[in-house]
């Protein structure tokens, strides 16, 4: 018994020297407190991160190696925190180690998952993720965290990043680069940073590019932001060629070699078009023309091929086979692209495959790296033009380009040799969007005729939304949007456009009676006249970068209510107007004899509200709402 009380008490007394060896110090406290002054939007910092980056040979003597080191050590500064760290890997990567220790060095012995990364009914094919679920008991808590993770080919291997997804008080970036390796590391988004770099060489003629970053802030959780290449600063890891038994191997020196590599996988795929050949003579045998034909083989790949997304850059570059497209009836953007191609040759037509990078990435092709590229699609050469077709964009009228890929180069194939051009952007004139209403006062509501017109790739956007409601759905949803989802908006008679046309400019009549807008007193009558509130929730108070908009913006409304017999206008709101870099805003309000008006019109030309005009957007925002808060009032004379 004594010795059983013996044990128990050693036990008790290492259990409280193990646990004051990993609890916050005081100095954790005090400095965890004053984090959180700084950082009042985070529960985390890395308070030391550090990226050690490491080339190697593989074992045939055919590729360039690369091992990714990366130490972090983490600090709650909130009461308690609960995170993940997680890393994704392929069939092209290995996470070789990947652990979270105490701040003795002991294992936290956390549970680890790894699996296939699935998200919705997209489906990320070779990805897979390694995650666990780490938790910070208290303030101040601080955990080192480990991630080992070998590359089979320097290929895949494109860029470094500074942010991370806490904020970072000290990033390091060491990269050693051996002598035997011809790499250029190009810096983008350096500007304005506190970066520094230093260069040594080692005794055995290996080269060592040191980064550090003090203060990193954590990446940005904005939606509708610019791609990560255009707002963080980055390394981008360009391998040109390696020496091995006094050869010289290339790699990707140039565009060249990229488009080469791109061509050794399309060469790899076998197509048979005797599969589809039956549904191309269906699409053809009526058309009364080449343009009709092509156009019956892209809306039909549009409509019947299902989009599933692959992971950016390093889940595949190899599109699928085109009667595999064709016959499970999806596929991503490469086996889309190359079921149009076949679609096309089998008719009769020229279709290449097309490599792009969408306006989420910012390089171009002189930048010979995977990174260039996230996206596939098919071109067309037809009597002397070139169009570009994409079946990922759904309802995407023929000879339309979508915002994301206008004004970005694209490598066409041509045999062994390859075409470099760019894609035309469009004016904001071609996605001109209209709203005009006609409204009286009846039974103390407002009562009238609408109608909305949609051009361009708000054609798209709003047959993308209305199509992906079953049949029995659809008017419901129709209904819905022109209400607005408020109740107090009674939506009759709807008027449609052929719905099936993704071409021509698409238009919706329809009546309104709108509730609790209008109330009287004393021989006077109150009217809220402005039920839509065009953008009136727009406002970046906390925004930190640029909103982007699905496409350049041109809409235009008009509102005309009559003036009730025996009254007339005793107030209107100002008029308002502004000018942005990027956007122009103008409301006006006027009168007749019989019934006064209000037009708006917000054009945004690139489809931009930069973060720099984010001050004066919100003033304009705060003049806005104003006028939307106004009533018109009507008077007895």
């Amino acid at each position: 018994m004594k010795n059983l009380v013996k044990i128990l008490l050693i036990f008790c007394v290492g259990m409280a020297s193990a646990q004051k060896n990993i609890d916050p110090t005081p100095e954790d406290i005090e400095l965890a407190k004053k984090l959180r002054a700084q950082y009042t939007k985070d529960d985390v910092v890395i308070l030391e991160s550090m990226d050690r980056v490491l080339f190697g040979i593989s074992d045939d003597g055919s590729k360039v190696t690369v091992l990714s080191k990366i130490r972090e050590k983490l600090m709650n500064i909130g009461h308690r925190a609960d995170i993940h760290k997680y890393e994704f890997y392929d069939s092209e990567s290995k996470i070789e180690h990947f652990n979270v220790r105490y701040r003795n060095e002991k294992n936290a012995n956390f549970s680890v998952t790894d699996e296939f990364y699935r998200d919705n009914d997209l489906f990320y094919n070779d990805a897979r993720v390694k995650h666990m679920a780490v938790d910070f008991p208290v303030q101040g808590y601080i955990y080192n965290y480990e991630m080992d993770k070998s590359y089979k080919d320097v290929k895949y291997f494109t860029s470094l990043y500074f942010n991370e997804e806490f904020p970072v008080l000290d990033k390091k970036i060491v990269i050693t680069v051996p002598k035997w390796l011809n790499a250029e590391l190009r810096e983008f988004n350096f500007e304005g940073k506190n970066i520094s770099k230093s260069q040594t060489t080692a005794g055995n003629g290996d080269i060592i590019y040191t980064y550090n970053m003090d203060g990193v802030p954590a990446i940005f959780k904005d939606d509708n932001a610019p791609g990560r290449t255009y707002v963080y600063p980055h390394i981008l890891v360009l391998a040109k060629s390696f020496s091995k038994n006094g050869k010289e191997n290339r790699l990707f020196s140039n565009s060249a070699d990229l488009y080469a590599w791109y061509k050794s996988l399309v060469d790899m795929v076998k197509d048979d078009p005797s599969s589809f050949k039956g549904k191309v003579d269906e699409l053809t045998a009526n058309a009364k023309s080449d343009e009709e034909k092509i156009r019956n083989i892209y809306y039909w790949v549009q409509d019947n091929i299902r989009y599933i997304a692959f992971e950016d850059g390093i889940a595949g570059f190899k599109p699928d086979e085109s009667q595999n497209v064709f016959s499970k009836r999806y596929g991503d953007c490469k086996g889309m692209a190359n079921l149009i191609k076949q679609m096309l040759k089998t008719a009769g037509f020229d279709a290449r495959l097309t490599w792009i990078g969408t306006k989420h990435i910012s390089y171009d092709y002189t930048v010979p790296s995977l990174a260039v590229d996230n996206h596939m699609i098919c071109t067309l050469f037809y009597k002397g033009r070139k169009y570009y077709l994409d079946g990922t964009e759904k309802f995407g009228a023929f000879g339309l380009n979508a915002e994301r890929i206008q004004g970005k180069e694209v490598m066409i194939e041509d045999g062994d040799k390859f075409i470099i051009d760019k894609i035309p952007s469009n004016g904001i004139e071609s996605n001109k969007e209209t709203l005009a209403i006609r409204l009286s006062i009846a039974d103390a509501m407002l009562k009238g005729k609408c109608s909305k017109t949609f051009l361009g790739e708000s054609v798209s956007e709003f047959l993308y939304g209305y199509n992906r409601f079953g049949s029995e759905r659809k008017q419901d949803a129709l209904q819905n949007f022109l209400s607005q989802h408020d109740k107090n908006i009674l939506v009759s008679n709807v008027v449609t456009s052929d719905l099936a046309n993704r071409e021509q400019q698409l238009k919706i009549d329809y009546e309104v009676s709108v509730n609790n807008k209008v109330s009287s007193f004393d021989e006077e009558i109150y009217v809220d006249l402005d039920f839509v509130r065009e953008f009136g929730s727009f406002d970046f108070k906390e925004r930190k970068t640029d909103y982007e908009f699905d496409y350049k913006t041109d809409y235009q409304s008009s509102v005309a209510l009559e003036i009730p017999a025996g009254y007339k206008v005793a107030k209107l709101p100002e008029n308002l107007s502004v000018a942005g870099k990027d956007y122009t805003v103008a409301i006006t309000f006027s009168q007749t004899q019989k019934e006064i008006v209000c037009k708006k019109n917000f054009t945004f030309k690139n489809g931009v509200i930069k973060a720099t005009e984010f001050p004066a957007w919100n003033e304009f925002m705060k003049n806005l709402n104003a006028i939307y808060n106004q009533q018109i009032v009507f008077s007895k004379p």
